[in-house]
């Protein structure tokens, strides 16, 4: 395990990512994460409190001569997403990340690096840490369990905080300053299945779906990559209905804000048809390649013979549940009519998973416009009471309204126009940032996010760009500097 990071500049923030990266902390699991964040404040001597919830909350008073700023909040959440190759042996439960510089860039070697938001929650640690970083009035605030459910925003209380300026730090292209984001929620269908033996003369296939990029649900949704659950069940469609072909189990996707990039099914083919399934596969592949080759360069999917499985779906459920998810929309729905370029409304079929008499599937629905939102629960709604599977909504978030008369995004932009020489982008962007969630709780915030340049978030291939990690610790500190007064 290197640790070449912590030379980078700026030491400080590098420092506290690396002791991030060798703390487990996926979602759900990131308790010895926010230990640790305790304890760092505790040890610093700072006010520091664990909410209801198990967020973390550190309050630092102003550095001498700027105790008439208005107080700051540097927010950042604490879990990450666990993702790996499938070639890969990492317990993300237990394993510390193994993160190394790659040219101009910090990745990690197999698996997601955690710079989605361990660069954000280094760098409020830099700053608690620092006495020579000048600020009025500063509290962090780490929250977790954002990536799953935004545990933390929503179960923040009023009354913890008391500044008047939330930054927070999960954004992931420097140069731009978000002032408002998507809302979100998810829908969660089940088909229940008798499990029937397999017909007598039958062969059996592994269909494996692999090679794609994958990538966040909501900030790569617009780039055209292949999801692996629409490829598989768009061959299976195919393929039941020419050759036979019987589905014994399926395991496609495994977190609702990643675009799918593996699905696998087990399937039987009729004696008859079984040498034909391999010539198959491959012309569907040529088929899918031809149209998304751009995205998806690296796009495969093969059959394998395995052993034939005990049981099998039942017809008349493999039926409909390959027909809904073929028909169920996914990937952009509307493009924003105010915003140019900007996603309004998006789905993403995210997990399909069989087991036990049961097959789950998972989209994640983002819009910028409720209303929106809403409709596109009930289409997809309809796909599935049509299918007969029961569905259900949760863990519905709002999105973010931009304030065009901010302060501290005239602050910012100032700032970064004056520091770097040219305007930063103002921008809307189609995820889910806490920002929403937490300016409900306490609606008087005045919010901005901005952050360095991350690239393939929730994926293996994810990485932060070096130079502009210390652009971003710069515009920070010289923002601190020249927030307004009370």
């Amino acid at each position: 395990m290197s640790k070449e990071i912590i030379n980078l500049e700026p030491k400080g923030l590098w420092k506290s990512f690396y002791d991030i990266t060798q703390i487990p902390h996926p979602s759900k699991h990131e308790k010895k994460l926010a230990d640790f964040v305790k304890k760092f404040g505790e040890d610093l001597e700072l006010e520091t409190t664990v909410d209801e919830i198990g967020n973390i909350i550190i309050k630092k008073p102003a550095t001498e001569g700027f105790e008439a700023m208005k107080g700051v909040i540097l927010q950042a959440h604490l879990d990450m997403v666990p993702q790996k190759n499938n070639d890969t042996a990492h317990d993300f439960e237990n394993d510390p990340i193994d993160a190394y510089i790659d040219g101009d860039w910090v990745t990690a070697k197999g698996t997601t690096l955690g710079a989605d938001n361990g660069i954000g929650a280094a760098a409020a640690m830099a700053i608690l840490e620092s006495n020579e970083i000048k600020h009025g009035p500063v509290e962090a605030l780490f929250t977790i369990d954002e990536e799953t459910g935004m545990t933390g925003a929503f179960g923040l209380k009023a009354g913890y905080l008391d500044g008047d300026i939330l930054i927070n730090m999960d954004s992931e292209d420097e140069g731009e300053l978000y002032v408002g984001c998507a809302g979100g929620i998810d829908a969660e269908a089940q088909f229940s299945y008798e499990e029937e033996k397999p017909p007598k003369s039958v062969k059996a296939f592994k269909l494996n779906v692999s090679g794609l990029k994958g990538g966040h649900s909501g900030l790569d949704i617009a780039l055209g990559r292949g999801n692996s659950n629409k490829i598989l069940f768009r061959y299976l469609h195919h393929a039941i209905g020419k050759w036979g072909m019987r589905l014994a189990s399926v395991d496609g996707g495994s977190l609702r804000n990643a675009i799918p990039r593996e699905s696998f099914a087990i399937v039987t083919v009729p004696d008859e048809n079984a040498d034909k399934i391999e010539d198959c596969v491959a012309k569907f592949v040529e088929v899918v390649k031809n149209e998304i080759s751009a995205a998806e360069p690296n796009f495969e999917m093969t059959a394998t013979s395995v052993d034939i499985p005990d049981f099998i779906i039942e017809e008349e459920i493999q039926n409909k549940l390959v027909a809904a998810i073929y028909a169920c929309p996914n990937g952009v729905i509307r493009m924003s009519d105010t915003m140019e370029g900007v996603v309004e409304t998006s789905t993403n079929m995210a997990i399909v998973k069989s087991e036990n008499g049961k097959i789950d599937v998972n989209c994640l629905l983002r819009s910028s416009v409720d209303s929106a939102k809403h409709d596109l629960t009930k289409m997809i709604e309809s796909v599935f009471v049509l299918a007969g599977a029961e569905i259900g909504f949760s863990g519905e978030y709002p999105g973010w309204k931009p304030n065009k008369d901010s302060d501290i995004l005239r602050t910012m932009s100032n700032v970064y126009e004056t520091k770097f020489g040219k305007t930063p982008e103002i921008k809307v962007i189609h995820a889910g940032l806490e920002c929403g969630i937490l300016g409900a709780v306490y609606p008087h915030w005045d919010m901005i996010s901005f952050g360095p340049t991350i690239r393939f978030p929730h994926s293996p291939d994810e990485k932060v760009n070096i130079e502009t990690v210390k652009m971003f610790w710069d515009f920070l500190l010289e923002t601190l500097k020249n927030i307004p007064t009370k």
